[in-house]
C-alpha cells in the first residue's frame, strides 16, 4: 500500500486512498510535507495539511476524496508551500480565493447592469430609461446576462453586438455597445472587474452615420407639404397639430402634449406658448427646474390654430385622441398622417424643424443677416441648455417674434382657412349632433 521516495520517505498511492478504511476513531495518512489523508468514523475521506505559520501550528483543508486526487491534493500542498515560503498564510489565501469566487458569481453582467440602471435613471426620463432597459433585456442579457461580469470578454461583446448589427439594427447596436460600456466602467470602479470589453469592440462594428430626418427643403416644397397634408381625411386634432408643428417649429412631442393654460396673451400684441422645461429635451434635474421652461412667440396663424383647438376641445388637452377626448392622441398619430399622405422618406413631422432652420438661415445668408443665425438657433433651442441661453431666448424675443411672422406668411400663402381643417364629422364627435349608427347586423 505504501510506495517510496528518495530519503525513503513513506507516499500515499491512489490505491491506498480508495481501500481506506473507517475505525471507531479517525485515522490520518501521511503522504509528505504535511500532507494527509484524514478518513472519518462515519467513512468520508478529505486531504488535509498541517503546517505552521507565524509560530503557530495551522491546519488547511483541500476538500474530500475522490473528487480531489491525489495528483491534486500534492499540487494544492506544493501551491500552499510556496506561499509559506513566500511568507503567506495559505489560509488566508483560501479565504480571499473563496471570496472572491462568491464575489464573481453574485456580480454577473445582469445583476451589475441592473445596479447600474437603477442608479443611472434617476437622471433619465422615464421613457429613455425604458428604452435603455429593454435594449439590454432583448440583445444583451439573454448572451452574457448569468456570466461574472469580470469573465466578460471582447469576442463575447462582439459577437452580441453583431447579431444586433444582423438584424439591421446598426444604430441600436452602437448605442447598446454605450451602455455595456458604462456598466464595465461602473463595475471597474466597485472593483469587481477589470477591462471594459464593450470599448475594444468599438472599430470593429459597422459605421453608423446619423442621417438627417427628410424634410423639405425650399418654401414651394414646404407649401406642397404642409397643404397635401391638410387635404387628407384626418380627425381634426391631427391637422390642427399638425399645422402649429409646422407654423412654430417645435419637437412633434411638445405640440402632441400641449395644454391650453400653457399659451398667453391670445388677445393681445404678445402671445406666446410657454413651454414647461418638464416637456423640453433636458437632463432630468433642469426639467425640474422652471428656469429652463421655453417661450414661443406665436404668429397670428398659430394663434388661430390654438383658439380653434381650444374652442373645440375644452377639457385642457388642446389636442385630444378622437376616441380619448381627455388625453392627448398617440405619439404615432402624426407620423401615421404624413406616412399616408406619401411624403414617407420625403417629409417627416420632426422635418418641420429642419425646414425652419434651412430656409430661414438662407434667407438670412441671401440678405445678410448675420445676427439672425444664432437667433434661428434659439428658436429651436438648439443651444445648450444653460442660463446663458435661457437669457437669450427671451432677450431676442422681440426680433424672434418677427422671424416667426415672417415664416407664417410665408407658409401660409395658399393655405386653407384654419376652420376649413375640421370636418363637420369630427366636429359631431365632441358634443355637437350624435353620429348615425349602423344597424346591427341580424
Amino acid at each position: 500500500m505504501w510506495g517510496y521516495c528518495r530519503g525513503y520517505v513513506p507516499l500515499l498511492t491512489d490505491v491506498a486512498c480508495r481501500k481506506a478504511k473507517a475505525a471507531d476513531k479517525p485515522v490520518k495518512m501521511a503522504d509528505s510535507s504535511g500532507l494527509f489523508l484524514y478518513v472519518t468514523p462515519s467513512g468520508l475521506k478529505s486531504w488535509r495539511m498541517k503546517y505552521r505559520y507565524g509560530g503557530k501550528e495551522k491546519l488547511l483543508t483541500f476538500g474530500k476524496y475522490p473528487q480531489i486526487p491525489l495528483t491534486e491534493a500534492r499540487r494544492l500542498r506544493d501551491e500552499a508551500q510556496t506561499a509559506l515560503r513566500g511568507g503567506r498564510d495559505p489560509s488566508i489565501e483560501k479565504k480571499q480565493r473563496k471570496a472572491e469566487r462568491a464575489t464573481r458569481t453574485s456580480n454577473t453582467f445582469e445583476d451589475w447592469a441592473g445596479r447600474w440602471h437603477a442608479s443611472a435613471k434617476k437622471h433619465w426620463t422615464p421613457r429613455y430609461a425604458g428604452q435603455v432597459l429593454g435594449r439590454l433585456e432583448r440583445d444583451a442579457y439573454p448572451s452574457i446576462g448569468q456570466v461574472p461580469i469580470a469573465d466578460v470578454t471582447v469576442p463575447m461583446v462582439l459577437e452580441l453586438l453583431q447579431r444586433v448589427e444582423a438584424r439591421g439594427a446598426i444604430e441600436g447596436a452602437h448605442r447598446l455597445r454605450q451602455h455595456m460600456s458604462d456598466i464595465f466602467l461602473s463595475a471597474i470602479a466597485a472593483g469587481v472587474a477589470q477591462t471594459d470589453p464593450a470599448t475594444g469592440v468599438k472599430r470593429a462594428l459597422q459605421r453608423f452615420t446619423h442621417n438627417r430626418r427628410p424634410a423639405a427643403r425650399s418654401i414651394a416644397e414646404a407649401r406642397h407639404v404642409l397643404q397635401t397634408i391638410e387635404q387628407q381625411e384626418a380627425h381634426w386634432s391631427t391637422l390642427l397639430a399638425s399645422r402649429l408643428l409646422a407654423l412654430t417649429a417645435a419637437r412633434p412631442g411638445v405640440v402632441r402634449l400641449a395644454e391650453e393654460k400653457e399659451f398667453e396673451d391670445l388677445d393681445g400684441a404678445s402671445p406666446i406658448w410657454r413651454i414647461p422645461a418638464a416637456k423640453m429635451k433636458l437632463t432630468s434635474e433642469r426639467k425640474r427646474d422652471v428656469t429652463f421652461e421655453f417661450v414661443v412667440p406665436l404668429s397670428p396663424a398659430a394663434v388661430a390654430v390654438v383658439r380653434t383647438a381650444t374652442h373645440i376641445s375644452g377639457n385642457g388637452v388642446l389636442f385630444p385622441g378622437m376616441r380619448t377626448p381627455k388625453t392627448p392622441f398617440s405619439d404615432s398619430t402624426i407620423s401615421k398622417l404624413y406616412r399616408t399622405a406619401g411624403f414617407t422618406g420625403v417629409h417627416v413631422p420632426h422635418g418641420w424643424r429642419s425646414t425652419f432652420s434651412t430656409i430661414m438661415n438662407e434667407i438670412a445668408a441671401i440678405e445678410n443677416r448675420v445676427g439672425d443665425r444664432d437667433i434661428i438657433d434659439l428658436m429651436l433651442a438648439h443651444l445648450p441648455g444653460d442660463v446663458e441661453s435661457v437669457y437669450n431666448r427671451y432677450a431676442y424675443l422681440p426680433r424672434r417674434r418677427e422671424l416667426a411672422l415672417e415664416w407664417s406668411e410665408m407658409l401660409m400663402e395658399g393655405a386653407a382657412p384654419v376652420d376649413d381643417l375640421v370636418r363637420e364629422p369630427a366636429r359631431r364627435s365632441f358634443g355637437g349632433a350624435p353620429r348615425e349608427r349602423r344597424p346591427k347586423r341580424p
